[in-house]
């Protein structure tokens, strides 16, 4: 019988059956003799090990990138067709158009606690209970509401909703709600899988989420350029978000076939049901992560991923959006309709995947939570930096930044640090830890990012309210 594992197999495997054989329910057959068995899962872990099979022409590095954009483009787009949601929200019964209905006026907000609440929750639930489902129901499963909700939403675009805006209020935040827990369980999801691979590999799907919002950018700052309809714009988005759902669910179905997902999820991760079970049959220690120990070890970092986005997200973007330019109101295009997006989401996404490539490229400081968490904490002045901008309304707060370019500068500075502690984090986190261990730490961490975004949103509404 032979077990060794060479890159010259197949890229698909039809079944797990080179990690261990089966008696049919998943469980290990044990052949007679305990020591016999012993030495083989010994051999076996030394040759997978020393052949570690290769990720051929970095496909699933690719497929990484695509799954991390997919966590966040679909919603990126939700948010970005803003000016659909105003006019399926806009005064039908008088006269005056440009008076915001109560529906208008809260619809932002509204939209943000519908996204943050069960979005934070649903992340450290999967950091608890994860393993209690299958990797393959959560992701397959989660990408699939997505995709299913996106084609719901979609049909109302043409749908006269404006006698019962109401009721469609309630459609759509329900959707919201939804939406938001599936992408709760595949943000986590993928975090832990990243957290197994190669560092590179947690690299790949935080930038890909970066590069999901640079493209939302791009298609905002195109419907601007041609004046495309509210509706039209619409229909562009989600339609998109359709067509990157489809990709990304055949994507990742081929990527759970191939030897090198399965080396390092199946074979080299023990707390997968028969490494466990080869465990127990062989005397040694249960292998199931501790959640308390996995937490004393990665807190530091934790705490760093968490105040990141506390900081990031209580100015930006509910504060940096209301800076306008020093020329607003002189005609020109750039002052008047670009400058809030190109500054707000264009060069903010960019900074902020920029970042997560250069920690990714140097990975630097490594095995020193401390230094981490200490530059987080000092990204803290730019919240007060940000409040003396050209921010408007205003009735608190003097303005002293006037100058679009040491705003733009600010913000080039504010995104690259952004991504780059994040990425740093979320990098060096599962590193300190068992490798039984890796997943669950990448969830938590993922778990952290989330309460940050959450903590992050409701001080952003506090410093609107005090400018």
């Amino acid at each position: 019988m032979d077990h060794t594992i060479n890159n010259s197999r197949p890229l698909l495997q039809p079944s797990d059956s080179e990690f261990a054989e089966s008696d049919g329910d998943g469980a290990p057959r044990i052949p007679n003799g305990s020591s016999t068995f012993h030495d083989e899962v010994s051999v076996r872990t030394e040759t997978k090990i020393i052949n570690e099979p290769a990720d051929r022409l970095n496909i699933i590095y690719m497929i990484f990138y695509l799954l991390g954009m997919t966590t966040l483009l679909p919603w990126n787009f939700f948010i970005t067709a803003e000016n659909y949601w105003m006019f399926k929200f806009r005064n039908v019964t008088g006269n005056d158009s440009d008076v915001l209905t109560p529906i208008q006026r809260s619809f932002t907000s509204d939209l943000s606690v519908s996204s943050a609440v069960p979005n934070t929750v649903f992340l450290i639930l999967n950091a608890f209970l994860s393993h209690h489902f299958s990797l393959k129901l959560r992701m397959l499963g989660s990408m699939g509401i997505i995709f299913l909700l996106f084609i719901f939403t979609t049909a109302f675009v043409e749908v006269d909703t404006d006698s019962w805006q109401r009721a469609f209020f309630g459609i759509t935040i329900t959707t919201v709600v939804v939406m938001n827990i599936a992408s709760a369980i595949l943000s986590g999801g993928l975090f832990g899988i990243a957290g197994q691979f190669p560092s590179e590999y947690m690299t790949a799907v935080v930038s890909g989420q970066a590069l999901g919002g640079i493209f939302a950018a791009l298609c905002e700052i195109i419907s601007l350029t041609f004046g495309a309809s509210a509706t039209t714009t619409a229909m562009v988005y989600f339609s998109v978000a359709i067509v990157v759902m489809i990709i990304s669910l055949a994507a990742y179905f081929f990527m759970s076939r191939t030897l090198f997902f399965k080396y390092y999820t199946s074979a080299r991760a023990p707390s997968g049901r028969r490494l466990q079970d080869e465990a127990r049959l062989l005397g040694d220690p249960p292998t199931s992560p501790d959640f308390k120990v996995i937490l004393k070890k990665i807190w530091l970092y934790g705490f760093s991923e968490w105040f990141v986005f506390v900081v990031t997200l209580s100015v930006y973007p509910a504060v940096t959006v209301l800076v306008t330019s020093e020329h607003h109101g002189n005609g020109h295009l750039w002052n008047d309709v670009f400058f809030t997006t190109v500054v707000n989401y264009l060069i903010f996404n960019s900074g902020d995947y920029l970042g997560r490539i250069i920690a990714g490229l140097f990975e630097w400081p490594q095995n020193r939570p401390r230094l981490v968490a200490f530059f987080t904490i000092i990204r803290a002045c730019f919240i007060p930096i940000f409040l003396m901008c050209n921010a408007i309304p205003r009735t608190n707060l003097p303005i002293i930044i006037h100058s679009d370019i040491i705003f733009i500068l600010l913000m080039c500075i504010f995104a690259l640090t952004n991504g780059y502690i994040a990425n740093i984090a979320l990098i060096c986190a599962p590193k300190i830890v068992a490798s039984h261990e890796k997943e669950v730490a990448a969830s938590m961490m993922a778990a952290f990012l989330g309460i940050g975004l959450a903590f992050g949103s409701g001080l952003g509404l506090l410093f609107v309210a005090i400018l």
